[in-house]
């Protein structure tokens, strides 16, 4: 994936100061305005073939949740229909989502995993 350049201040010539005969250009830079990135939520889908271990399992190792606070989730998903794993940037988000559906696939689960903006 090719990387982006960096971008570069903002350059602007000014007119030359009164008093300066040679007609040189004084250079003002302005600092470039970086938002942070838009965050995204990977959120996991209840159905009723998925065993309840497996989500575990996705949450600890996927998302590095403790075994507690992937099981909390795991509940959650099981009571409500679905639960956060995660916030991320968009491209960590489409990651995440894209690995646990194939390893739910390799695990014959009908497991889904969305991502939406956080």
């Amino acid at each position: 994936m090719p990387r982006e350049k960096p971008k570069l201040p903002i350059v602007r010539p000014t007119t030359p100061a009164p008093d300066d005969g040679q007609g040189s250009v004084v250079v003002e830079r302005q600092a470039a305005k970086v938002e942070p990135p838009h965050l995204y939520q990977v959120v996991l889908l209840n159905d009723d073939y998925t065993p309840m271990e497996f989500v575990v399992m996705v949450l600890q190792e996927f998302f590095n949740h403790g075994l507690e606070t992937a099981t909390q989730i795991m509940l959650k998903i099981h009571h409500e229909g679905r639960g956060v794993c995660g916030v991320f940037t968009k491209d960590v988000a489409a990651t995440k989502v894209e690995t646990v559906s194939a390893a739910a696939r390799r695990h014959g689960h009908p497991l889904q995993c969305i991502l939406e903006a956080a």
